[in-house]
């Protein structure tokens, strides 16, 4: 049984409030990439990070890193629910997030340059999920509520890149385990304690 020919209420309904949700799912899309991929580039950029500062500065990125595989997971489900679905290559699914930027510095183990990857890569996510927000606001509550969750969360994860940056508080108190997700977590069930 084919189902290419069926479009879901929930679809119509959001065409009719006036989203486009062709759009959306490209968005969505792009995103999950990014979440994902800036998910591989914090494990390898963590593991970069040497000495007595580099142990703490692995913590905060742990958190982040986590946080990203779980936003990946958080946006999967309301893309099939659109009627999309994600790349069937890896390859072109990296691709797609113009992550390279994220590549391991030379030297390896400056820290400075690692954080600065790790704040460029959280100031991107809050442009796409904001981006996200705007195409939503009024019109896809879900998706509006899921986009806004991941905004909140990629501010956090700024303010913690800032503060080690530029020693900008950022009223980071560690989570009480990596990926605790305080705001997506009821988006994702990939991290479920």
């Amino acid at each position: 049984m084919s189902t290419t020919n069926v479009k879901p209420v929930g679809v119509a309904i959001l065409e009719k409030n006036g989203l486009d949700v062709d759009a959306l799912i490209a968005q969505l899309t792009k995103n999950a990439s990014v979440e994902f991929t800036a998910y591989y580039y914090f494990t390898n950029l963590r593991m970069h990070c040497v000495g007595v500062e580099g142990e703490g500065i692995k913590g905060v990125i742990e958190d982040a890193r986590m946080e990203d595989l779980s936003h990946f997971e958080s946006c999967i489900e309301r893309i099939y629910q659109l009627g999309g679905k994600l790349p069937n290559h890896a390859h072109e699914f990296v691709n797609m997030s113009g992550c390279e930027f994220l590549e391991i510095p030379e030297p390896a183990t400056d820290l400075q340059a690692i954080l600065e990857k790790c704040l460029k890569a959280e100031q991107g996510a809050i442009a796409n999920w904001n981006q996200v927000c705007n195409m939503t606001f009024g019109k896809d509550p879900v998706t509006y509520d899921l986009a806004k969750d991941l905004l909140a969360e990629e501010i956090e994860h700024e303010a913690w890149f800032l503060e080690l940056l530029h020693g900008r508080p950022s009223g980071h108190m560690r989570r009480r385990y990596p990926g605790e997700s305080p705001h997506t977590r009821k988006h994702s069930r990939a991290l479920d304690r």
